[in-house]
């Protein structure tokens, strides 16, 4: 037996990235000029697409493929922001941008957009590959299936995938509904739901922090980990969508999906391989593991806010309900923080606070872990100062990690004070981090679904938030309840200071 040829070492180099056409629907929207087109840019910058890789835009705009191109190329100029642009990238690169105009309700369009794939895999040599993305509104997450289905397009001389932008339905009945129809043209593995939180690459050093460390694992569990908080705070208001915020609110538009998949990362099981059904089982597992509240457990451990109006950064701000869109007596939640504990032996009795809300004094991500103080205080007159260890996890807008802990003063006397151990990955590593959407985009095409949320993911967390959607819906709250530029209703406080703890301050 011959030895291995250690070039064809799989971890030596970057994964390949096969030949392949993305089907972009809603092409003329925010999403496709803010964050898609710049990511595959950078991608094709970075030479990470293949040769005859190839973009077709759908939308209802009658727009020709050279017009299309000039529209992304103005997108990509304007919100690439560590990008240089260089003309002779964006030429190779706009050769394989095509357009298609057509309603996702017009069943000639999938024909036609057929006969556009059979031309682009002749020309481009994409091999029957196809990547559909679902850039449009959540209602036309069924009707694009169905019409990819009928028109043969589920299947092909290559794979076929679907990547489904959130909301994954507003409910757990809806939820499998939505899964129930996309089932009927795509199986669950090639049903990509995307949460662009797993795609930073924070989140996903988690994992390397966690299992790659020695020194970290056999302290996570519930003997040395007091309790653990997940912030997202943002400081803007709706931003003009106001009419799409208020049928999601807080809770469903971030808890539901990007914080519970965030605390499931933080606190799920090591996988018995880095595969990807492998790490999603084990994130699985932790969802279903976490407790079900009763109305009376939402009652105390689930606090809704709506923000009124306020001052931020010198300036006045409008309420909710006095924004463009809503509905002067919205019960809709901007704010929503919630106590989650998790029912198995390595997290039994330890609390997880998760907030997020609009409106709040600025825009931050992040993970704290709040170790238990030590045993003893044996330095006399230094309990006061006696801090307990903390791990924070920065997500955004600065990515990197901090561990605090105590060491003595210089001088006489055992003087106690807090000092911190941080690492940046922008002055660590020396070079850009890659945006969450260049990351999943490219595990996509790829076929590497790690960082993708699979269908009994959605179900149990919409398991877990369901519970409280119901109290909130069936009872009126007092809103507004806290002003613009404040950390949230004091009923959040309230709620942590009844098991001991307070409130981080980002």
């Amino acid at each position: 037996m011959s030895a291995q040829n250690p070039f064809q070492d799989p971890l030596r180099f970057e994964r390949r990235v096969p030949e392949c056409a993305l089907v972009i629907f809603g092409a003329s929207g925010d999403l496709n000029k803010r964050k898609l087109m710049p990511a595959l840019f950078r991608l094709a910058y970075d030479r990470r697409l293949s040769a005859g890789f190839a973009i077709i835009g759908v939308s209802r705009s009658p727009l020709s493929d050279d017009q299309f191109r000039e529209r992304m190329c103005e997108a990509v100029k304007e919100f690439s922001e560590d990008t240089q642009f260089e003309p002779d990238v964006w030429q190779a690169f706009a050769q394989g941008l095509f357009y298609l105009p057509g309603d996702i309700g017009d069943p000639d369009m999938y024909h036609r957009l057929g006969q556009k794939l059979s031309e682009i895999e002749q020309s481009r040599h994409t091999g029957g590959n196809v990547l559909f993305y679902l850039s449009v509104q959540p209602s036309q997450y069924a009707r694009a299936a169905q019409g990819l289905g009928e028109a043969g397009l589920g299947s092909g001389n290559g794979w076929r995938r679907l990547v489904v932008e959130k909301p994954f339905g507003h409910d757990l009945e809806s939820a499998r509904a939505l899964s129930d129809e996309l089932h009927k043209v795509f199986q669950e593995s090639d049903v990509y739901r995307i949460d662009h939180y797993l795609g930073k690459e924070t989140v996903q050093n988690i994992l390397a922090f966690r299992f790659g460390n020695g020194i970290f694992e056999p302290l996570w569990d519930r003997r040395y980990i007091d309790h653990v908080q997940i912030t997202a705070a943002e400081s803007i208001g709706v931003e003009g969508r106001g009419g799409y915020y208020q049928e999601a609110g807080a809770l469903a538009d971030m808890i539901q999906n990007h914080l519970l998949q965030v605390m499931a990362t933080i606190a799920m099981e090591p996988s018995a391989s880095f595969r990807a059904d492998s790490v999603r089982d084990e994130r699985a597992k932790l969802l279903r593991s976490i407790h079900i509240m009763s109305p009376e457990e939402v009652r105390q451990d689930a606090v809704a806010g709506q923000y009124g109006p306020g001052r931020i950064g010198g300036k006045d701000v409008p309420g909710f309900r006095e924004e463009q869109g809503v509905d002067a007596e919205s019960q809709t939640n901007t704010f929503a923080a919630a106590t989650f504990v998790v029912d198995n032996w390595r997290w039994a009795g330890v609390p997880f606070f998760l907030r997020t809300g609009k409106r709040l004094p600025k825009r931050t991500t992040e993970i704290s872990i709040h170790f238990k103080p030590a045993p003893l205080a044996i330095f006399n007159g230094q309990a006061a100062q006696m801090t307990p260890n903390l791990l924070i996890v920065r997500i955004q807008p600065e990515e990197g990690l901090s561990l605090k802990f105590l060491s003595k003063r210089p001088g006489t006397g055992m003087n106690l004070r807090p000092v911190s151990m941080d690492f940046n990955y922008g002055s660590s590593f020396g070079e850009r981090s890659p945006s969450a959407y260049e990351t999943l985009l490219l595990d996509a095409i790829i076929g590497d679904a790690t960082l993708y949320t699979r269908q009994d993911m959605v179900e149990a967390s919409w398991k877990v938030v369901e519970p409280i959607q119901q109290v909130w819906h069936s009872e009126k709250n007092d809103f507004p309840n806290y002003a613009a530029g404040a950390w949230g209703p004091k009923e959040a406080d309230e709620m942590v200071a009844r098991h001991g703890h307070s409130w981080r301050e980002p």
